[in-house]
């Protein structure tokens, strides 16, 4: 029976209130295929592309919960895979894409747009406020180019876990709230290799206020210098103002109502982007992760983190960890985030334009190092437990304890996990003795010298400007001196000092300096620790205030690729088992009980449960080597 000749399920009486297709300009055409769109913010989709014989993966009841639903009560209609995926419509829902520019490594790209991502509308959800819902491989839209609008069950997977992964570790996040794959195959290449294979036709249902982003406003901009391109609705300062007007009132209702004067309410908008993107990176870099692909189309106007592709989790810590097998010359590395949001932002500031100061915006994003700094530092504090006092020297604590990290090849996520277990420093004990068998542990995770070994040479022999620079020692003296001076090379010297340690030094000797390093450092956190207590307080709750801290900001379970690739690899043979497993798992990132099959890390005593060097289902290159193609 059809589910409109039977009483309403749950799904069909969501209230839907499509706010953006309201207030926004948009794109009524038929004319079928890709094209660009002028002077609008989302086009009509006039007909559905449903799957075949769509089926539900998996459902997050967290985000489920945003929408006033529970799993059950998806599970319980008998069409809420056709649903959820955009095969059937809602009631109420009226289907668009939305259209916005980008900056895409560097260039900017003109017209992108929802190639892949169909807007359903915008859910009434009464405690929990509105929420936009879309579904993300439902088909071609005007802004698909040459692709066919679909996404693959293993991409599938990896965006679903990781949205709702990031949300659960508290760092802000569009949420995924369920998962539907099908019967439709499509062919890809998923390792760039020339050798296509068909893939099953799957799709996430995502969930945000809005997804709205830099380069929406970026529709707006005139030609470009570089690429010669320009946005689709160039010049229309009136809809990009309608717009503008549009993302505050909705979204930043506080900064609408205490600014009566446009520029000073233009002002104070920009401030707050600034400051969650700001913060938002600063939460990435304290988890280890990368997303990947910081083009100007990935930034969300709200600080959120979205459009989850090539992304990845350090295992051992490397500032240089670049997760994209397509970002060549590491524009998107890890160490680089920061920098390259900063340059999103005065992307941001341009397409704004005149409704903006420009010296007031310049002085914004003067702003930003600042404040990421800051919020970096706090979160740092806490997963090393520092919690009642600031001290200057914390900031190299870090990052000598960061360093020390990349030269031992430490797994990023057990470390600062192990460093809650540094035992409080007592008098009249032995240093050595009482710290020995935690650094024993710590240098146990440790990547093994052959791989640091295997690992810089291949860094060296794929840095070509590198090499250039060095033959320019013996060719030009002078000018290698200039060029030495700069912070990259000097970087890389540096890294290349290492690793002639690492191939000249014996293996023993080298595990001896390894250990007396870290138990150096440790003796300094100890030291650190030590300094919290000012004589007065109460030690005991000291020690459990810190512990608290740590273990409430130090993950014990992030989505390494490998836990990903294991979940993929078996829904792929029709076992959806081990994705909703991985996902019980990502929602108590912070808790020592993970169910009864830890999936990666140490348990709370600090004892190996699973050989992270070796996954089942990895060879050469390590893990933490791969680089994952994501179609």
């Amino acid at each position: 029976m059809e589910p409109s000749q039977c009483a309403s399920t749950a799904l069909e009486r969501l209230s839907f209130n499509n706010t953006a297709l309201k207030k926004l300009p948009v794109d009524d055409s038929d004319e079928p295929g890709s094209r660009t769109v002028q002077a609008a913010c989302f086009s009509r989709i006039r007909a559905l592309q449903p799957l075949v014989r769509p089926t539900f993966v998996a459902q997050s009841q967290s985000a489920l919960a945003l929408l006033g639903l529970t799993v059950q009560e998806v599970l319980g209609n008998p069409v809420g895979p056709e649903y959820l995926s955009g095969s059937r419509l809602l009631p109420g829902s009226q289907p668009a894409a939305h259209c916005y520019s980008g900056h895409q490594f560097g260039l900017f790209a003109g017209q992108l747009g929802d190639g892949a991502v169909m807007y359903l509308g915008e859910v009434e959800s009464g405690t929990h406020g509105r929420w936009e819902i879309q579904v993300k491989g439902a088909g071609v839209t005007p802004y698909s180019r040459d692709g066919d609008g679909r996404k693959v069950l293993r991409s599938s997977i990896r965006e679903f876990l990781c949205s709702e992964a990031m949300a659960a570790l508290g760092i802000p996040s569009t949420r995924a709230a369920s998962l539907v794959t099908s019967d439709l195959y499509i062919s890809r290449d998923p390792l760039n290799s020339g050798r296509r294979i068909s893939e099953r036709c799957s799709v996430v249902l995502r969930v945000a206020p809005s997804f709205i982003r830099f380069g929406s406003f970026e529709i707006f901009l005139g030609r470009d210098d570089f690429s010669g391109l320009q946005g689709p609705s160039a010049g229309r300062h009136d809809i990009r103002a309608q717009l503008l007007d549009y993302v505050i009132e909705t979204f930043y209702p506080c900064i609408h109502q205490a600014h009566s004067d446009r520029k000073d309410r233009n002002m104070a908008f920009f401030r707050e982007v600034m400051m969650r993107t700001a913060k938002l990176v600063a939460q990435w870099q304290c988890v280890g992760f990368c997303h990947g692909v910081l083009n100007t189309d990935n930034m969300s106007i709200l600080g959120l983190t979205l459009d989850y592709g090539p992304f990845g989790f350090m295992d051992r810590f490397d500032p240089d960890f670049v997760c994209n097998s397509s970002d060549k010359r590491g524009r998107y590395s890890y160490q680089a985030q920061p920098s390259v949001c900063r340059w999103n932002l005065a992307r941001l500031a341009e397409a704004l334009g005149s409704e903006l100061d420009a010296a007031e915006a310049g002085a914004v994003l003067d702003e930003f190092m600042p404040a990421y700094e800051a919020f970096y530092l706090c979160i740092m504090r806490k997963k090393l437990g520092l919690v009642r006092k600031e001290e200057a020297e914390d900031r190299e604590l870090i990052s000598d304890l960061l360093r020390l990290m990349h030269n031992t090849g430490a797994d990023f996520t057990n470390t600062f996990r192990l460093l809650s277990h540094v035992p409080w420093p007592e008098e009249g004990e032995n240093e050595r003795a009482t710290v020995g068998p935690l650094v024993d542990l710590i240098l146990e995770q440790c990547a093994p010298i052959e791989e640091l070994k295997h690992f810089g040479e291949k860094s060296n022999q794929d840095n070509i400007e590198l090499a250039m620079i060095l033959s320019m020692a013996q060719t030009n003296p002078v000018m290698f001196g200039m060029v030495a001076d700069s912070p990259a090379v000097s970087q890389q010297l540096e890294r290349m000092g290492r690793l002639k340690e690492l191939l000249e030094t014996d293996q023993d000797e080298l595990k001896k300096k390894q250990r007396d390093d870290w138990i150096c450092w440790v003796s300094r956190y100890r030291r650190r620790l030590a300094r919290e207590c000012d004589g007065t307080s109460d030690l005991s709750l000291i020690k459990k205030e810190r512990l608290s801290v740590m273990n409430n900001t130090n993950p014990q379970v992030v989505l390494r690729n490998y836990i990903a690739q294991n979940a993929i690899q078996a829904a792929e043979k029709g076992d959806f088992s081990e994705v909703n497993r991985v996902l019980k798992a990502l929602e108590t990132p912070y808790s020592d009980a993970v169910g009864p099959e830890p999936l990666d890390g140490l348990n709370a005593c600090g004892e190996k449960e699973q050989n992270m060097r070796e996954p089942a289902y990895s060879r050469k290159p390590p893990a933490w080597a791969q680089r994952i193609c994501i179609t």
